[in-house]
C-alpha cells in the first residue's frame, strides 16, 4: 500500500529552515531503505508533500512512526495529515521505483 503524507508548517519559514537539512536526511535516509518514493515543498512553500510505501495490514502504525521520526514533527515545527491510499491504478508504474 501507498500513503501520502501532507505536511504543513505551524511555524515561520526560518524555524524550519534551521531543521530543514535534518529533515532531508531523514527522507534520504527513507529512499535508501525503500520507504519514500517521492517528496518536495508546496509552492507557495507552507509545507510539503511524501509519497511513501507502507504496509497492508496497519497503515497508520508505519505512519505515525514515519512521522515521529521527522525532525520537524520532533522539533514542533509541522502538522502532519497521514493519508493511506490503495492505489488502483498505475501502481504497476509506483512498484518500479
Amino acid at each position: 500500500m501507498y500513503a501520502m503524507i501532507i505536511v504543513r508548517y505551524r511555524r515561520p519559514l526560518p524555524e524550519v529552515e534551521a531543521v530543514t537539512e535534518a529533515h532531508r536526511a531523514y527522507l534520504r535516509d527513507l529512499q535508501a531503505k525503500g520507504v519514500r518514493v517521492a517528496s518536495g515543498p508546496l509552492e507557495p512553500r507552507f509545507g510539503g508533500m511524501w509519497l511513501v510505501r507502507v504496509q497492508d495490514e496497519n497503515p497508520l502504525a508505519d505512519l505515525d512512526a514515519l512521522m515521529a521520526g521527522d525532525p520537524f514533527h520532533q522539533h514542533g515545527l509541522a502538522n502532519y495529515e497521514l493519508l493511506p491510499w490503495k492505489v488502483m491504478q498505475g501502481k504497476e508504474g509506483l512498484d518500479r521505483i
